[in-house]
């Protein structure tokens, strides 16, 4: 069980949107105490993202249902650091921490004294990680940039989307923001390392984690493929570059992902469907060979599946160790009997928004940590009062 495995470790979480915070969340479900600073009156811009939101049940106050999916097991403070007391407030905050995450441009902070140069003077073991798009040295260091960017800038896009010459042709996006969420989850890798490191050396830490490294170490095998045979991947839609037939198809009633591994299942695959003679057809006997003639492959399989339902294709994939799964809706996947069975579907209560539902880490998978009572995401400045008066006592003393 690890869901208290930071307990007593405080982190100042300066960041806003979803990389900093998908970062901080995991931190605070693995135990810590998370404090969002957040400006007073706004706070976290993606407080605003919405439709859809969580109202209150006095129906005055709104919280997006986007805010809801990354700072759960957190409190709010209020602090402007423009103001010289709520600075100095944020100061004492910081010097009573373990972690520091921020997000803002290269050089902002250090304007007022919170950049890791100041900080590290008054807790010089405090680990502090910087998120940005471009890291902080470089010709576009001082740029900023969201998600979409980057899924482009850092090649994702370039092979993502329908092949030239099929409709609807052209780079596509990934449907949630993978590059901010694969960052938080970099991120946390990091912050961890670095508070291991500081049990053994006593020393803090500074993390520079930027988007474009984490879009560019995103393409794993893509950008492996290309820089060894030195051609850039191409877009092939639902298709693997490497592996065939490993993409989607119509069955009656509905799609579903066929994922052939190797040529022994392709051969179990042509049994099953009533056309051995595939296996040994020269233009699809080997994978590279399947590869190379996917077009004809893929229309000679979507007629052969068109008109049983994917649940009877499952059935006999099943039997046949080929693996397959079928292209879920949400309302499919939470109703899933592996979904429930994992209890990835949980709920919080808010004491003024009332019961909120929210997904379950993933590292919190034994059964006593999926029991584990969540705290709710925070109403902006809610534990302000709360805060500081934890550090002034701790100042008095």
């Amino acid at each position: 069980m690890i869901e208290n495995a930071l307990s007593g470790v405080r982190v100042v979480d300066l960041s806003r949107i979803l990389a900093g915070p998908w970062c901080t969340q995991n931190l605070a479900d693995l135990g810590a105490e998370v404090i969002k600073v957040e400006r007073s009156g706004t706070g976290d811009d993606t407080r605003g993202w919405g439709p859809p939101f969580v109202t209150s049940k006095d129906g005055r106050e709104k919280m997006s249902a986007y805010f809801t999916c990354c700072n759960r097991n957190k409190k709010s403070v209020c602090l402007d650091f423009k103001n010289e007391e709520d600075r100095k407030n944020l100061l004492r905050l910081i010097e009573s921490a373990d972690v520091l995450v921020e997000n803002y441009r290269v050089g902002t902070l250090k304007q007022y004294g919170l950049d890791y140069e100041s900080v590290r003077t008054i807790n010089p073991s405090i680990v502090y990680l910087s998120i940005t798009g471009y890291g902080q040295d470089g010709p576009k260091a001082d740029r900023p940039g969201y998600d979409y960017i980057f899924q482009g800038l850092g090649g994702l896009m370039s092979y993502s989307g329908r092949a030239e010459g099929e409709p609807g042709a052209g780079p596509l996006r990934a449907g949630v923001a993978v590059v901010d969420l694969t960052t938080g989850m970099y991120a946390t890798s990091a912050v961890l390392a670095a508070l291991f490191q500081r049990n053994q050396t006593g020393k803090g830490a500074y993390l520079d984690i930027a988007l474009l490294d984490v879009a560019v170490a995103m393409n794993a095998n893509q950008a492996s493929n290309y820089l060894v045979s030195g051609a850039p991947p191409e877009r092939t839609g639902n298709a693997h570059p490497n592996l065939a037939p490993y993409e989607v198809f119509k069955a009656e009633d509905g799609y579903f992902i066929l994922a052939v591994g190797n040529d022994t299942q392709f051969q179990r695959l042509c049994n099953m469907i009533n056309q051995p003679d595939l296996a040994s057809d020269k233009r699809f006997c080997m994978n590279a060979d399947r590869l190379q003639n996917l077009a004809a492959l893929r229309e000679i399989l979507a007629k052969a599946f068109i008109h049983v339902p994917r649940k009877e294709w499952g059935a006999r994939l099943q039997a046949q160790g080929i693996s397959w799964g079928t292209v879920n809706g949400l309302g499919e996947v939470f109703d899933d009997e592996q979904v429930k069975h994992r209890e990835m579907l949980q709920t919080t209560h808010h004491d003024q928004f009332g019961e909120i539902a929210v997904v379950r880490n993933p590292m919190l998978s034994d059964p006593h940590s999926r029991q584990k009572k969540l705290q709710p995401m925070p109403a902006l400045g809610e534990h302000t009062k709360e805060v500081l008066a934890t550090i002034n006592r701790s100042t008095d003393l």
